[in-house]
C-alpha cells in the first residue's frame, strides 16, 4: 500500500480515536456500570459481575466476531478495522492496569454520561473518518441485517439497545439503561458532527417570475452559483424557470431577505444538506480504504 499523507492522516485518526474511546470507556462509562452498546458495553457488565479485565473480555468477543463476520460477509473488514480493534483493547488494557477503574468525575453519573457521549462520538467519528470501524456488535448488526432485510442503521440501534438492557438485568437498576441510551444518543450526534462538520448547507429551489433578478442576486451579492431548471406549472401549465442553488446558513438568511425585496410572492423550497461536494464546497475525492 502506498504511504501518502492521506494514509498517515487516517492512521493518526485511528490511533487518537482508539485512545479517546478507551479513556471514555474506562474512566467515564465503566465506573458507573453503564453499557452503551457494543462489545465494550458487554465487557463492562462482565467486569462488574466477575472482575475480568475489560480488555480481555472485549478481545474474547472481538476475535470470534471478526472471524465469523469475514466468513459470512466476506473480507470487508480491512486492515484499518483490525488495527482499530487491537489499539482500543491495548489502550483499555493500559488504562485499566495503570490507572484503575476510578471515575474521572466522582459521584456524578449525569455529567459522566454527557462527557462519555461526547468522547465516544468523537472517537468513533474519527475512526469512521479513517474508513475503519470499531468492530464489535457492528459485525453482529451487519450479519443480522443481511439475513433479516432490516437496514443496518436500524439493526445497530436494536443490537445496542439490547446490550443496554443487560445492565438492568444484571444490576436491577432501571436508571442504567436510560443513562446508557442517553449516552448513545449524544454520541450519535457527535459522530454526525465529526463526519459532516458543524456547518450545514441549504439547498434552495426557487420559482419566481423575476428569476433573472434573483439570479443576479445569487451570483453578484451572495457570490454563489446555481442552475436554471425548466419547469411547468401543474395547474396553469405555464412554463417557468426554477433556480437550483446551494448556500450556507448565513448566506441563506441574506438570500431570503433579498428575494423578499425582489419578489415577495416567490416560492422557495429549502432542504437541509449536510454535505456538498464539488466546486466551491468540499473537494470531491475517492474514499481511501
Amino acid at each position: 500500500m502506498k504511504l501518502t499523507k492521506e494514509t498517515l492522516y487516517s492512521y493518526l485518526l485511528i490511533i487518537i480515536g482508539s485512545l479517546i474511546f478507551a479513556a471514555a470507556d474506562v474512566l467515564f462509562v465503566n465506573p458507573y456500570k453503564l453499557a452503551p452498546g457494543g462489545v465494550y458495553g458487554i465487557a463492562n457488565v462482565v467486569y462488574h459481575l466477575f472482575g475480568f479485565k475489560i480488555s480481555y473480555t472485549a478481545m474474547v468477543f472481538e476475535v470470534p466476531l471478526l472471524i465469523i463476520g469475514t466468513w459470512i460477509l466476506g473480507p470487508k473488514f480491512g486492515v484499518k478495522t483490525i488495527i482499530s480493534i487491537v489499539l482500543i483493547a491495548f489502550f483499555v488494557y493500559l488504562i485499566e492496569t495503570y490507572w484503575g477503574y476510578d471515575p474521572a468525575i466522582q459521584n456524578d453519573i449525569i455529567i459522566s454520561t454527557i462527557v462519555a457521549g461526547v468522547l465516544y462520538g468523537l472517537a468513533v467519528g474519527m475512526i469512521f473518518k479513517a474508513h475503519a470501524t470499531s468492530g464489535g456488535t457492528d459485525i453482529i448488526s451487519m450479519i443480522m441485517s443481511k439475513y433479516t432485510g432490516i437496514s443496518l442503521g436500524r439493526m445497530v440501534l436494536i443490537v445496542d439497545s439490547c446490550v443496554t438492557l443487560i445492565t438492568f438485568i444484571a444490576f436491577n437498576d432501571i436508571r442504567l439503561p436510560i443513562y446508557s441510551l442517553i449516552l448513545i444518543w449524544i454520541s450519535s450526534k457527535v459522530i454526525d458532527m465529526v463526519l459532516d462538520g458543524i456547518k450545514t448547507y441549504k439547498t434552495v429551489l426557487i420559482v419566481s417570475n423575476k428569476h433573472e433578478e434573483i439570479k443576479e442576486c445569487i451570483t453578484c451579492k451572495i457570490k454563489r452559483g446555481g442552475t436554471f431548471l425548466e419547469a411547468e406549472g401543474m395547474y396553469s401549465g405555464e412554463k417557468k424557470r426554477m433556480i437550483y442553488s446551494v448556500v450556507d446558513r448565513l448566506e441563506f438568511q441574506n438570500l431570503r431577505d433579498h428575494i423578499y425585496e425582489i419578489d415577495p410572492k416567490a416560492f422557495i423550497n429549502i432542504i437541509d444538506s449536510s454535505e456538498i461536494l464539488g466546486e466551491g464546497f468540499k473537494k470531491l475525492q475517492k474514499d481511501e480504504v
